[in-house]
């Protein structure tokens, strides 16, 4: 069932994806709370794994989800003290919160559109679809620098560890889900092409490893 279903929103914490799949189920949205702890550390990629706990929804609901997440944080900016921590933040930093809305609540999101808002700051519809747009294409860009682990992947392969297999294997078929619900490759299709040679290269040497351990 959960192979019909999309990251909807990302959170560090357990009690954050418990709030937020309350909400969404309070308004008949079916959802799916997961972990996305990897089977071998996620270092990989030169970055520790942040975002451990996923919310996932059927991608027909991504829009109407949007909606009501938009309208909770509408009331909430209503009972805003007027000290919250945004409220110091300078322009830049605030329009770095539009860019990069899927590192920040819905919330805050909105609080900064409304901050700069009343700064006399141009917000508009073109401009947030075109940061939505510009952070999407970024985070869609493959992972760099994985030649230290495919030097360690092929050397655990050719010596019969199944640790080269699972290097071999994440390297090959590993996605990242995107704000919009698409999922894409974390890795280039060069790298991705040398984790399918590690894993079968692994595959093919590993029952020969055991034999020979058994007959030692």
């Amino acid at each position: 069932m959960s192979e019909t279903f999309s990251v909807f929103r990302k959170y560090p914490t357990l009690a954050q994806a418990k709030e937020l799949k309350g909400l969404l189920q309070q308004h008949a949205i079916e959802t799916i709370l997961t972990d996305n702890i990897p089977p071998v550390d996620s270092s990989f990629s030169g970055s520790t794994l942040q975002n451990q706990y996923e919310v996932k929804i059927q991608f027909s609901d991504f829009e109407k989800a949007e909606k009501i997440l938009d309208e909770n944080a509408e009331n909430l900016i209503e009972e805003v003290s007027k000290d919250h921590y945004l409220f110091e933040f300078s322009d830049e930093e605030l329009y770095d919160i539009l860019l990069k809305a899927d590192e920040w609540n819905e919330f805050d999101y909105k609080l900064a559109q409304k901050i700069l808002i009343k700064r006399g700051k141009p917000i508009d519809e073109d401009l947030i679809k075109a940061l939505k747009k510009q952070r999407l294409e970024s985070l869609a860009k493959p992972e760099e620098n994985q030649k230290p682990w495919i030097i360690a992947g092929y050397i655990f392969a050719l010596l019969g560890g199944f640790l080269g297999i699972l290097i071999g294997y994440s390297l090959w078929t590993s996605k990242k889900s995107l704000p919009n619900g698409q999922s894409v490759y974390s890795y280039n299709e060069k790298d991705r092409n040398h984790g399918k040679n590690i894993f079968y290269i692994g595959l093919i040497i590993l029952p020969f490893y055991i034999a020979l351990k058994m007959l030692l």
